[in-house]
């Protein structure tokens, strides 16, 4: 069971290869470019909603909600725009992935933004400014 939830991850990765290809390409709709951005970002970001080291769970996010958003995309995008990008893609495959540092110390200082902002809401919420510890 879980050799066939990482395969299914694995595709779903392959097919948000393709979904850039086709957010980049002049005949896509720009609905379905702001949707494909959202998936790529969320599905290539190296924080999930539920980290992949985690048994099973870990691939709960990109198993549910990543296969609806894909449906969506795929839905928005003309079928001759898809068949060039799947051709694109699969040229792709064997050739070295490019690691960008620059956006993921980006997206690790969003993360970390965004946990700070909600510690200091919860702390004003529960007015821990007031313990004398």
């Amino acid at each position: 069971m879980f050799s066939r939830l990482a395969q299914e991850a694995r595709r779903l990765k392959t097919e948000t290869l393709v979904l850039y290809l086709a957010a980049r390409h002049p005949a896509t709709p720009w609905s379905a470019r702001l949707l494909v951005a959202f998936i790529v970002g969320y599905a290539l970001s190296p924080i999930d909603l539920i980290p992949d080291f985690i048994p099973v769970l870990g691939y709960l996010d990109e198993l549910i909600l990543l296969p609806l958003l894909l449906g969506l995309a795929l839905r928005l995008i003309p079928p001759p725009v898809l068949a060039e990008c799947r051709q694109r893609a699969s040229e792709w495959a064997d050739r070295p992935r490019p690691a960008s540092h620059l956006a993921a110390i980006m997206i690790f200082m969003i993360w970390v933004l965004v946990s700070g902002a909600l510690a200091w809401w919860a702390c004003a919420l529960l007015d821990f400014g007031h313990l004398d510890i």
